[in-house]
């Protein structure tokens, strides 16, 4: 070759990080899929989609330099997502053949499923079947599922009748130079992916239930018709899948809360404030009482602060630039207040109120604080997701040095809480979101205190990058009802950033200025988000000491009626009424059943001439010639306890 002759340049490379480490060096226009070929031809053959940072993506995804990459095939745990999201554009595509002049809006895949929502669409339940059986020809037709991608021009051409979709595609333009159409049929849709290569790989589909919902989630906007459904890989996976979720709908907290009297949420006083009943109130009442007893024995003081502060102090904690959309905010005057979302700023101004030594430290401050975060209302449900709910709250404020302990005994009362209910439990480590206050020395500071903590006791936990609170990171922890659910609890969170903004400080050893550190902590999480998952994990059937109503006397006949107000006055530590009702012992036996208290007491003339009772439990199980002073004393053994099942008759 002589010198005037040049080699042609080689494309300039970048690598990607696998999963175990290493790094693969591909062109700088590589895709996913190209990465998956260069691993290897099967796996480039096998790949479904990718996961780019953790961020599940088509493979079609062009890859970019230091990238974290995971490949996606059908024996990935993600498969099921993207296999959900091909359902929601066959639901779309089954919907737009039998109904003329639909407006599409989004349709995602969800833990559970999929959705998509319509707007100019009349449904009912009724004509799911007829949209089944649409998607199942679809799915039998085994479309190839195509993606093309396409200017911002031309998408807008595309879409020039579609106006949720070209409201989307606004938002896209602004970073992007083209857009992605998956096409399968004579049906495409705007989308980012990632799907499944053909409609004939979609497995068991069953759409679940029709709903409203807000266009973005915005009650300001229209009002469109959403159509839940899932999808499986096969048959039976979907059949258990139903059976959950009957099992699940059996166990409804709404149900269960209006049979037994325990909360309503009324139109007449507002969404997502929910109230209280007699019932509901004793179990609130009981819940109060034992972590109060825990914060007890830990040193905790109770304090108590308003419903409603200055935005002043919301301003200072951070809350006001991280949470305004959240918050009920008003004017009174010339000064603007806000109902408080968390409790955390008005323990910090009590702190700030007086001087400190390091001898005082730590101090420890517990509440019960009722707090009100704006949801949108289509968010709201029941319990769960509500405007209104308590926080058992606990905010300490301790020396660096003593950070390791106080997060351990937390973790210790948070562990008693999960045994007494005897709850399965995940714990995993939030670290730093995008939205946050705080340095990042602070944050990793604060991360790698948290994460000693765990490891010293050998804990497993799970790591969610950035779902962190915007002034700390936190250990999060999620119990399992019994039909295996998960719920989101209690959690401690480590707070180097608001004793930084309240300039908080004690007196050190030194004579000195120092900056205390601040604990979040919650044991239950909320009580009616605790309080919901109670419900539903027991069906109802709390045990003894939360039961709203213990133990129910039954006469058999109005002649045993004054023996049976005798034995009630014996049993007056308990929560204790007797059924007078002029009824059959059958009905009233099955009354108390339905009614779902523990323990029965059936006195007839047999037990009246003898002095003691029969007794019968929930679960039908009955013994008679009991002596009255030994089920007393049993029902004290039950409920200090605090046993999870009545046993008297196991």
């Amino acid at each position: 070759m002589s010198e005037s002759e040049s080699e042609p340049e080689s494309a300039e490379s970048i690598a990607v990080v696998l999963p175990d480490g290493s790094e693969l060096e591909v062109p700088e226009d590589a895709t996913v899929e190209d990465c998956a070929y260069e691993i290897g031809p099967g796996l480039g053959r096998d790949t479904v989609a990718g996961k780019l940072d953790g961020e599940l993506v088509a493979k079609e995804e062009p890859v970019y330099d230091g990238v974290a990459l995971e490949i996606v095939t059908d024996g990935s745990e993600e498969y099921l997502r993207v296999m959900r999201h091909s359902a929601s554009h066959c639901l779309a595509q089954a919907v737009c053949r039998h109904y003329d002049d639909v407006d599409l809006a989004i349709g995602p895949p969800t833990d559970d499923g999929f959705y998509y929502d319509f707007d100019n669409l009349e449904i009912d339940e009724a004509d799911l079947a007829d949209l089944e059986a649409e998607i199942a020809e679809i799915v039998e037709a085994d479309y190839e599922i195509e993606r093309e991608d396409v200017s911002i021009e031309e998408a807008e051409e595309r879409l020039a009748d579609d106006p949720y979709k070209l409201e989307l595609l606004s938002e896209f333009a602004d970073e992007n130079e083209q857009v992605s159409f998956y096409k399968q049929g004579e049906w495409e849709d705007l989308c980012a992916g990632p799907h499944v290569d053909s409609t004939g790989e979609i497995g068991a589909v069953e759409l679940l239930e029709i709903a409203g919902a807000y266009w973005r989630g915005d009650e300001e906007n229209t009002m469109q018709t959403r159509i839940y459904g899932t999808a499986f890989e096969d048959e039976s996976d979907l059949e258990e899948f139903l059976e959950r979720r009957q099992e699940a709908a059996e166990r409804d907290h709404r149900r269960i809360g209006n049979e037994m009297n325990l909360f309503s949420i009324q139109d007449v006083t507002g969404p997502g404030l929910p109230l209280y009943h007699p019932p509901g109130k004793t179990v609130l009442k009981e819940l109060e009482d034992f972590v109060e007893e825990l914060n007890e024995d830990a040193g905790y003081d109770y304090v108590e602060t308003p419903h409603v502060f200055k935005t002043d102090l919301w301003h200072r904690s951070g809350h006001y630039e991280n949470y305004e959309d959240d918050m009920f905010i008003f004017d009174v005057g010339d000064d603007e207040f806000g109902l408080k979302p968390m409790n955390c700023p008005g323990h910090a101004a009590i702190f700030q109120d007086q001087s400190w030594s390091y001898r005082d430290l730590p101090i420890r401050y517990a509440e019960n604080g009722k707090v009100y975060r704006k949801e949108q209302r289509g968010e709201l449900s029941g319990l769960s997701r509500v405007w209104a709910f308590t926080i058992d709250d606990g905010h300490l404020f301790v020396r660096p040095d003593q950070i390791e302990a106080e997060v351990e005994h937390i973790m210790d009362m948070i562990t008693e809480i999960f045994e007494t209910f005897d709850l399965e439990y995940e714990m995993a480590l939030a670290t730093r979101p995008e939205k946050s206050v705080g340095s990042d020395e602070i944050w990793e500071r604060a991360e790698e205190q948290l994460e000693s903590v765990l490891e010293k006791r050998d804990l497993e936990y799970d790591l969610e990058e950035g779902d962190g609170a915007f002034y700390g990171p936190k250990i999060d922890f999620a119990f399992e009802d019994a039909i295996g659910r998960s719920w989101d609890g209690p959690t401690v969170q480590l707070d180097f950033t608001m004793p930084e903004r309240f300039d908080l400080s004690y007196v050190g050893e030194d004579n000195e200025e120092h900056r205390p550190v601040m604990i979040h902590r919650a044991l239950y999480g909320s009580y009616e988000r605790f309080f919901m998952m109670l419900i539903e994990h027991y069906e109802g059937n709390f045990p003894l000491w939360l039961a709203p109503e213990q133990v129910r006397v039954l006469p058999i006949s109005d002649a045993n009626l004054e023996y049976a107000r005798e034995i009630v006055e014996r049993f007056d530590e308990f929560r204790v009424e007797v059924d007078d009702r002029d009824s059959t012992l059958e009905r009233k036996i099955r009354a108390a059943h339905d009614d779902r208290v523990p323990y029965q007491i059936i006195v007839g003339d047999n037990e009246e001439e003898a002095g003691n009772i029969s007794v019968r439990d929930r679960f039908e199980d009955q013994e008679y010639d009991v002596e009255i002073d030994a089920f007393s004393a049993h029902l004290e053994a039950e409920r200090d306890e605090k046993r999870t099942e009545p046993d008297f008759l196991q």
